[in-house]
C-alpha cells in the first residue's frame, strides 16, 4: 500500500542562544511557538514536539506548548515528538492529548516511546530496572483507552481499572505512532495494537533500518493487519547552500552532542566524523536541493509515508531556525515530491 507523502518538523525545545547567551527557558518556549506557526505557513503537514526533563532543553509538557500553536493555527498537525510512556500515566496522557484533539479540531498526534534519555523515571518515581514491564503494559492499556468506551485494565505498575470511563470523549482519538530506535521487538508490538510506525534514525546510513520496515510488513501479513504508514524522524538542518549550512550548524550541533554524549562515555565529535554523517549517514544537511535529493532517496529506500526534520539542535539560534523551517517548507518538500513523481 502506498501512503501520501508528509513533511514534518521535529523539536525538543533545545536551549537556544542570543548573541553568545543561553536564553531562558520562557523565552524559548515563545520561540517554538513561533516555529510551529511558520511551519504551518509554509505548509508543512505536521509539527512535533519532544519531552524532555533536563536544564538544556524547555519542554517538559509537550501538549501545552502544541495546545498555544493549535490555537493561532488551523491546518498543520501537531503532535509530540515522542512521549515517554514508560515514566507517565496512561491515562493521563490520553486525557492530554484528547484535549489536545478537541482543542486543534483534530489535528493531535501521539508517538508513544520509550525514551533514549531517562531523567523522568526518577523524577516521576519509576525503577529503570522496570523499562520493558513499563513500556510493555503501559502501552496495552493506552490501546484499550483508544479502543473507546469503558476499560478494564489490570497489570503490575500501576493501579487496575474495572469498568471505567475516561474523559474527556473526542470526537475520534488522536493518531496514534509506536516510535522506534532499534527494537525489532517494538516494530512487532506496532503492528500488534495495529499503530503506525516511527523509525527515529538519528545516525548511521538510513538504509540499515530497511530490515525494520520489511519486518514491519511480514508482521503485518501474518497479523492480517492493515500496513499503516512509516515515518521517520532525522536530525538536518536547511541552508542556502552546502558549505554554508555546515558551517552554521556545526558548532552548536557539536555543544549539543558533546554534551550528551560526556554523559553517556562518548569520545568528542570530530569535524571528520560529522562530514561523514553529512556525506553519507542520517544527518540532512545542505542546500536544499541537497536535502531533498537526500530525503527522496530515504523515501524510496524504506518506503515512506511522513519524514519529519528534527531541526534544533542545541544553542542554534532561533532566527537561524526560522530560515531552515521557510527553506524546508518553501523549497525541500516541493523539490522532494517532484523528484519522486
Amino acid at each position: 500500500m502506498t501512503h501520501a507523502l508528509h513533511f514534518g518538523l521535529d523539536t525538543f525545545g533545545d536551549v537556544t542562544a542570543r548573541n553568545g547567551e543561553l536564553l531562558p527557558h520562557g523565552q524559548v518556549i515563545r520561540d517554538v511557538v513561533a516555529e510551529g506557526i511558520l511551519a504551518e505557513q509554509v505548509g508543512l503537514d505536521f509539527f512535533g514536539i519532544g519531552e524532555h526533563h533536563r536544564e538544556d532543553f524547555s519542554v517538559s509538557s509537550p501538549e501545552m506548548v502544541l495546545a498555544a500553536i493549535a490555537g493561532r493555527t488551523e491546518r498543520i498537525r501537531l503532535g509530540s515528538a515522542v512521549t515517554v510512556l514508560s515514566s507517565d500515566d496512561p491515562v493521563r496522557v490520553y486525557q492530554r492529548f484528547s484535549t489536545l484533539q478537541a482543542v486543534s479540531n483534530g489535528r493531535a498526534e501521539v508517538i508513544l516511546g520509550r525514551g533514549s534519555f531517562t531523567e523522568s523515571f526518577p523524577l516521576f518515581g519509576y525503577a529503570l530496572d522496570q523499562y520493558e514491564t513499563l513500556f510493555e503494559e503501559k502501552l496495552e492499556l493506552f490501546a484499550a483507552l483508544l479502543a473507546g468506551g469503558p476499560v478494564t485494565w489490570q497489570g503490575t505498575t500501576r493501579a487496575p481499572l474495572e469498568a471505567q470511563s475516561v474523559f474527556p470523549t473526542p470526537e475520534s482519538p488522536p493518531t496514534t505512532w509506536i516510535g522506534v530506535g532499534g527494537s525489532p521487538n517494538s516494530v512487532v508490538r506496532a503492528v500488534h495494537y495495529d499503530l503506525p510506525l516511527m523509525l527515529a534514525i538519528i545516525g548511521g546510513e538510513p538504509q540499515r533500518f530497511r530490515p525494520y520496515v520489511d519486518l514491519y510488513h511480514r508482521a503485518c501479513a501474518q497479523l492480517g493487519r492493515t500496513v499503516r504508514p512509516i515515518g521517520v524522524h532525522s536530525p538536518g538542518y536547511v541552508g542556502e547552500t552546502d558549505a554554508g549550512a555546515r558551517e552554521e550548524f556545526f558548532a552548536d550541533y557539536k555543544r549539543m552532542r558533546d554534551r550528551i554524549g560526556a554523559e553517556r562515555g562518548w569520545p568528542p565529535m570530530t569535524r571528520q566524523e560529522f562530514d561523514r554523517e553529512a556525506d553519507h549517514g542520517s544527518l540532512y544537511i545542505g542546500s536544499p536541493e541537497t536535502v531533498a535529493r537526500k530525503i527522496a532517496a530515504t523515501v524510496k529506500t524504506l518506503g515512506l509515508g511522513r519524514f519529519q526534520l528534527k531541526y534544533s539542535a542545541g544553542p542554534l539560534p532561533h532566527d537561524r531556525l526560522m530560515r531552515s523551517i521557510e527553506l524546508y517548507g518553501t523549497r525541500v518538500a516541493p523539490l522532494v515530491r517532484e523528484m519522486l513523481g
